[in-house]
């Protein structure tokens, strides 16, 4: 009676995490699941061999692979629980096999019963023998046949979420830099003349947000998947985004204030649930903008042409937006290992799209 409650508590436990993680269109923030502690598990010893690397080059390739294999190991994990439950149930209802030796069966041929009809290969050589038997394994050819349908099902659907993401991550190469900086947008637009297609910006920006806030949260191991570009990921473009949102909405001269609001709440709300969904500590103590980068800050904006808002209001607004969203910025890049934006450039290092992977050796991974 035990084995058979281990057994299907154990089927019972994957199938529903399995359904959790693929299937079920929403957050589970819960600690104890066997997708959370996979990745605990797994991703540690995998992010510590990464630091050992003296090249960003290396590290990066090496992080890269972490997302499609994960996958992989949690496939492996789900199948072999279930392959474990079901030879378990087979020995706790009293192994009722034909095995062609003509020998009693063993718990060995119970979990040979399960893998051979799990995954649908139904060779012959054990065969059930008693109702009871038959019935468990018409069951976990069932389950089989529909866990390999989910597992081909979710990855054309993870694969595009993760295409979508990196689409108009690419384009703000151009806008922001790379690796990105939020004054950046501001200055290069002030210099061409087109501050005008901020809003515009903007409003995109917003859409990327909400979109990778839905996409995040329904499929959480996308968060794993680097960018094809070095110098690039969505934390960094995420950071970025909301330091240009707050510095315009704290205040410029000319320039509107609503799409920045509005740009800053959701990817503030980005930020805030995708910590608490990956499980990252948020940073409380670290400062990205000291007092004297604040004014080197504000110093490069005006010899770009601009007027940002020096009053004490706007000092403490921009101190309460930075506060809002900072902390859970550098805990998603040190949980993840991919560095949150720079609010400016100190030297001018040149955009991905003016490199060479094999003469500037910071381009292409």
């Amino acid at each position: 009676m035990a084995a058979l409650a281990l057994g299907t508590g154990l089927i019972a436990i994957i199938l529903w995490d399995a359904f959790e993680t693929v299937v079920l269109p929403r957050s589970v923030s819960r600690r104890l699941r066997l997708t959370a502690a996979y990745y605990r598990a797994t991703w540690r010893p995998w992010a510590a061999v990464a630091r050992s690397f003296d090249s960003d080059a290396r590290r990066e390739r090496f992080l890269a692979i972490y997302g499609p294999m994960s996958l992989i190991g949690l496939y492996m994990v789900w199948a072999l629980g279930l392959l474990f439950g079901f030879g378990v149930v087979h020995w706790g209802l009293g192994s009722n096999l034909l095995v062609l030796q003509s020998r009693p069966a063993r718990f060995v041929d119970d979990l040979y019963m399960s893998g051979t009809t799990l995954f649908t290969l139904g060779l012959g050589d054990v065969q059930p023998s008693a109702g009871i038997a038959r019935a468990l394994t018409v069951i976990e050819a069932g389950v089989g046949f529909a866990f390999l349908a989910m597992v081909i099902a979710y990855l054309p659907v993870l694969y595009q979420s993760f295409a979508r993401r990196e689409v108009r991550l690419t384009l703000l190469d151009a806008w922001a830099g790379s690796p990105p900086a939020g004054a950046e947008v501001l200055l290069r637009l002030a210099r061409a003349g087109q501050l005008e297609a901020l809003d515009g910006f903007l409003k995109d920006w917003e859409y990327w947000c909400s979109e990778v806030l839905e996409s995040h949260i329904s499929y959480p191991a996308t968060a794993y998947f680097r960018s094809q570009h070095q110098r690039q990921s969505w934390v960094s473009a995420l950071s970025a985004v909301l330091d240009l949102s707050a510095l315009v909405a704290v205040g410029v001269d000319r320039i509107p204030r609503w799409q920045a609001r509005v740009t800053f709440a959701i990817a503030r709300h980005t930020a805030v649930d995708l910590t608490q969904v990956l499980f990252a500590r948020a940073e409380v103590n670290v400062d990205r903008l000291s007092a004297d980068a604040l004014e080197r800050l504000r110093g490069d904006l005006e010899k770009g042409g601009l007027r940002p808002d020096r009053s004490p209001e706007a000092d403490a607004e921009l101190t309460r937006l930075r506060r809002s969203y900072e902390p859970y910025i550098l805990g998603l890049a040190q949980r993840l290992m991919m560095p949150a934006s720079q609010w400016r450039h100190e030297t001018s290092p040149r955009d991905n799209w003016q490199t060479s992977p094999k003469r500037d050796g910071g381009g292409h991974i």
